[in-house]
């Protein structure tokens, strides 16, 4: 079965260190003359380049391309490099803290779309980051942009004005100069405008349009398409003002599924989910259990058991010994709930209660399956 927005095809598994996002930034840094490793081969594609620009497309993941196609002519026309994976969960928070520290979630802890405080019963959203904890705390290594500027290399970021302070912006680009942007247009003059601030530079910018639009309408919906449009007129911008010297990498941070009614199972109204649990965190394709003391056992059983076929349910070290997380460290593992169900087909776990908004969508992403799981990488030069 060929994964689509309709049908996400099977389960498959993050490719840490040899082909997922978070390989990116190392090997665009080890291009650029900042030594370390190159797990993606860019060093000989990206030959006479001292200046790189990666721009990341919330929610355009690779097997929405020909989706795409007809509205994107410049994402079409771009030559692609071999598919990358996200990490899991297959979200926005975890995707980009991979990409901006280089390391898998285990590694950065940035595990999910909501965790468990840790020692609490409260949910954190690392989205807008929704508690008092300090993002160098929480997510503690070093960025692929402090280690540019270590090497000489100018590192800049450029995003939406309203995220320029934010946790999750401190989690995954701390060590970029910021440089916010608007709309399309503005993010274009700014990536062209830092790309040509130094003599070797490394230029992030984030744009969130196709995303939103896949929640709120689906993908392939007019909508989505017209916030598809948009984004090209952004990759056509950039390539066309590119300098001799310069590329620009293309990618995302996970693709999407539609969802129909008969696809959604209700947490909130399932007393036999709930029964034996003290939070249910993640989100809708993804969800983590915290359990009560002794309670395990049965609660795993209770998913299991009411979810049949429609999820994989699993405990947290069954999880971390998959490798779902890369190498996880202590406190990584105890944002994790005791129980991780993830949704297959096109199910979702909603909680009309909790998460209103949400439940609503049409379309999501998080889980294992090849639509969510698999991203494109772009490469356009002069």
């Amino acid at each position: 079965m060929t994964p689509t927005a309709t049908e996400p095809g099977p389960f498959t598994a993050p490719r840490y260190g040899s082909g997922s996002l978070a390989d990116v930034l190392p090997s665009v840094l080890c291009a650029l003359g900042a030594g370390g490793t190159d797990p993606l081969g860019l060093t000989d594609r990206l030959a006479g380049t001292r200046r790189v620009a990666v721009l990341l497309v919330d929610g355009l993941g690779h097997h929405l391309l020909p989706l795409a196609a007809p509205v994107a002519p410049a994402i079409a026309a771009a030559p692609r490099l071999p598919v990358l994976t996200a990490g899991f969960p297959s979200t926005t928070p975890t995707s980009l803290v991979s990409l901006g520290t280089g390391a898998p979630p285990g590694a950065h802890g940035v595990v999910g779309f909501t965790v468990r405080l840790p020692g609490t019963d409260r949910t954190f959203t690392h989205i807008t980051w929704n508690a008092d904890v300090d993002p160098r705390v929480w997510q503690p290594l070093d960025t692929q942009f402090d280690r540019a500027a270590a090497a000489g290399v100018h590192p800049y970021v450029v995003g939406q004005p309203q995220f320029a302070e934010s946790g999750l912006t401190v989690a995954a680009y701390r060590g970029g100069a910021y440089r916010p942007a608007a709309d399309v247009e503005a993010t274009a003059a700014a990536v062209l405008a830092a790309l040509g601030a130094a003599d070797r530079t490394l230029v992030y910018a984030y744009r969130s349009e196709v995303d939103r639009a896949a929640h709120l309408h689906g993908p392939g919906s007019a909508e989505w398409l017209a916030a598809v449009a948009e984004t090209d007129r952004l990759v056509a911008g950039i390539a066309a003002g590119l300098p001799p010297d310069a590329a620009l990498l293309v990618t995302a941070d996970h693709g999407a599924v539609r969802v129909d009614d008969a696809d959604r199972i209700d947490v909130d109204t399932a007393p036999d989910l709930l029964a034996g649990t003290t939070l249910v965190t993640g989100e809708s394709r993804v969800r983590y259990v915290h359990t009560q003391p002794g309670a395990l056992a049965d609660v795993l059983a209770a998913w299991r058991g009411t979810l049949g076929d429609r999820a994989l349910v699993v405990t947290r070290d069954e999880a971390v010994t998959a490798g779902w997380y890369g190498p996880t460290t202590p406190a990584a593992a105890s944002r994790i709930g005791d129980v991780v169900a993830v949704c297959a087909d096109r199910y979702v776990l909603v909680r009309s209660v909790a998460e209103p908004v949400e439940s609503a969508f049409l379309g999501y992403h998080g889980s294992l399956t090849a639509a969510e799981l698999a991203v494109p990488l772009l490469l356009l030069r002069t």
